[in-house]
């Protein structure tokens, strides 16, 4: 299954580069895990970020960033199959979390939970 990764990247930062990049550090902890149960991992971060980057994006907040991070992640729910929500507080995360449950797919707040990871 392609499951996406949900949790803090921008909250709770003060929009400090260094704590967002731990965050999406955290984010990234369970992807092997994934991986290893013959799951793809994907999270939001690592296809805005370019995105982002790309379209001329500077700050943190910016007009570019409002139009293009929860964006991505309701697009790429369009394609997963699973939504790990690890803890933390996250409207995105939340958001991501809503979504998936009105398109009916499954959300799991525990690794062990998700199918092979047991």
């Amino acid at each position: 299954m392609l499951i996406l990764i949900a949790g803090p990247y921008r909250s709770g930062t003060g929009d400090d580069p260094k704590k967002m990049a731990e965050n999406l550090k955290r984010l990234e902890e369970p992807s092997y895990a994934l991986f290893k149960a013959g799951h793809l991992p994907m999270i939001g971060e690592w296809v805005a970020l370019p995105v982002w980057h790309a379209a001329g994006g500077r700050s943190i907040g910016d007009d570019l960033y409002e139009e293009i991070f929860h964006p991505t992640a309701s697009r790429l729910l369009q394609l997963c199959e699973g939504v790990l929500r690890l803890p933390g507080d996250s409207k995105g995360a939340d958001n991501d979390v809503r979504i998936a449950r009105e398109r009916g797919i499954p959300v799991w707040y525990r690794l062990e939970d998700v199918p092979g990871c047991a």
